[in-house]
């Protein structure tokens, strides 16, 4: 293994960090709606567990309601019942064959439980990048103490993998504090 390739390795693995983080992010809710809240609610259908997007069209009719249609009649009571045992907190309401999803409005108290739940997520995130730093940063020593490559390189791989977690964390930083100010937003 090269200098490039501990680089190249550790860039890889930094990115999805980065994407977990993102995907983590969606999950939490806020008073706003998005179709992606639905995202991580699966249900039984014909003997597969999938997700809601499979079965039906989910959709937003304004900025606190989803509405979900059922591409089959009988899949809305299934759907409605997967979204209120769902950890999410929500109450659908079934129209016909169209289920809409009214968002509650968050307290003052919840939306600062979610902030910290939000800096936990990205601390964490940190913790995993500085981990992949640190092995990145072994292996450019385990390469200089097996003389493949001279102190200098081994000084300035450790010097460019620092870098590009300082980099990293800034962008965890930013994604954080994008979220928490959507969380804040009343």
């Amino acid at each position: 293994m090269s200098i490039a390739d501990i680089r190249k390795n550790f860039e890889q693995k930094t990115a999805k960090s980065i994407e977990a983080l993102k995907h983590e992010l969606t999950k939490i809710r806020t008073g706003r709606a998005h179709a992606g809240l639905l995202d991580q609610v699966h249900l039984d259908y014909y003997g597969s567990i999938v997700p809601i997007s499979q079965v039906a069209n989910v959709t937003l009719i304004d900025a606190r309601t989803i509405s979900v249609q059922p591409w089959e009649k009988g899949m809305g009571a299934k759907i409605e019942k997967a979204i209120r045992e769902s950890d999410l907190g929500l109450n659908p309401a079934s129209q016909g064959d169209l289920i809409r999803v009214p968002m509650p409005a968050l307290t003052e108290e919840r939306r600062k439980e979610l902030t910290k739940v939000v800096r936990h997520t990205g601390e964490e995130s940190k913790i995993a990048v500085r981990n992949l730093r640190r092995d990145a940063n072994d292996h450019a020593k385990k390469l200089a103490k097996d003389k493949l490559i001279s102190e200098d390189d081994e000084r300035r791989s450790i010097d460019e993998i620092q870098k590009l977690t300082d980099r990293t964390i800034a962008e965890i930083d930013k994604l954080v504090q994008g979220k928490e100010a959507e969380i804040l937003a009343v």
